[in-house]
């Protein structure tokens, strides 16, 4: 009998204590759904790993492309902004809510759409202790339309607005951009010193890059607090380069929806190059670099001089000059983010090859 009953208290014991633990939160990518008018939308939602309830958390609100439209709530992740969370989760402290169009709609412009996207915002900020001081903005392509009208549509609600390789229009006027005369007064005046940072690609053959050139133009004239940057030689995904800028997430921290109002009016507006202006080294330096290098036993890359050049023949023999940034560190003619750093130990010998791009780095070890 006293057995029974001490089973029966320790069971109980044990029910009371599981409900009293703290449930521990997943974080990553999590789906979500809401109902607007009887219609039901999925999206997802970002948590970084370290998030608590005890802090309250900077929210971005990201617009996919219209390659990613879909009923299924998941499309939207793969591309922009997701990607780059997903190859350095490190760089984004966010809350990131993902919504996303159904393929019976075809702008986020429609009101339904950036009403939809405003509810979700708000149910994510709620869930997951959003700081509204820090809610942010930004889409790619007709997701970058859906920033512009987003943010004239519902102002004083973002800290900070980026629209990547979008422009303006309402979904039934879609060359409504041509008119000039009414940017100012339609979205520059309605965006005030909102911090806004355009990124576009300089041969994009898909959405005019004089788009995002007017906004900046019209920003800049109405005293506003923007920044243009475009890409030479980038067609229309330059997404791939706008949410890997290290500063771009800084930057975006650095706003507060508070301090508009106390803005000064600044504007940048930067052409960035291919790659960068190769140096002058002394074509004998690279004698010192001359050897096969390799990863894991495998030769993966090998340096030789011709002439006044540096060239690299990879493992499938395709040989490829190497322009120099500085006189140890190289890059490829077709541009990118990859370097190839010459490093030395203490007596100044070459020990090998640091490779690295926007995505992860390896050591190449010069072969004896």
């Amino acid at each position: 009998m006293h057995r029974r009953l001490l089973l029966a208290f320790s069971f109980v014991f044990l029910l009371l204590s599981a409900h009293a633990a703290p449930r521990l939160q997943d974080t990553g990518f999590l789906n979500r759904s809401l109902e607007i008018n009887g219609v039901l939308h999925r999206y997802v939602v970002y948590l970084p790993e370290n998030w608590n309830r005890e802090q309250t958390w900077p929210v971005i609100l990201f617009l996919h492309g219209s390659g990613e439209r879909g009923s299924e709530g998941m499309d939207e992740t793969q591309i922009g902004l997701p990607q780059s969370i997903r190859l350095h989760p490190e760089r984004w402290p966010f809350v990131v809510v993902m919504p996303q169009v159904p393929f019976s709609h075809h702008h986020w412009t429609d009101p339904d759409m950036m009403a939809m996207a405003i509810a979700a915002l708000d149910a994510e900020i709620k869930e997951f202790h959003g700081d509204r001081e820090h809610v942010y903005l930004t889409g790619l392509s007709l997701g970058g339309y859906g920033a512009w009208e987003i943010a004239k549509t519902y102002p004083h609600r973002f800290a900070a607005l980026v629209p990547v390789c979008g422009g303006v229009f309402w979904s039934y006027q879609p060359d409504r951009w041509r008119e000039v005369s009414t940017l100012p007064g339609e979205y520059a005046q309605a965006l005030g010193r909102t911090p806004t940072w355009i990124f576009h690609g300089a041969d994009d053959p898909v959405v005019s890059p004089r788009q995002s050139l007017l906004m900046f133009q019209a920003l800049k004239a109405n005293g506003g607090d923007v920044r243009y940057w475009e890409y030479a030689g980038i067609k229309h995904n330059v997404w791939d380069r706008a949410y890997a800028e290290p500063q771009l997430p800084h930057w975006m921290l650095a706003q507060r929806l508070s301090a508009i109002p106390k803005l000064t009016a600044v504007s940048e507006q930067i052409l960035i190059p291919v790659h960068p202006v190769p140096v002058k080294v002394d074509p004998a330096v690279y004698n010192t670099y001359a050897g096969d290098y390799e990863d894991q036993n495998e030769v993966v890359a090998t340096v030789f001089r011709q002439g006044d050049k540096l060239l690299s023949r990879d493992r499938i023999g395709e040989v490829t000059e190497l322009l120099p940034e500085n006189p140890t560190t190289f890059f490829y003619p077709t541009g990118g983010t990859r370097r190839l750093t010459f490093e030395h130990d203490t007596e100044g010998r070459i020990t090998g090859i640091r490779f690295h791009d926007d995505r992860h780095e390896e050591f190449w070890e010069r072969k004896r």
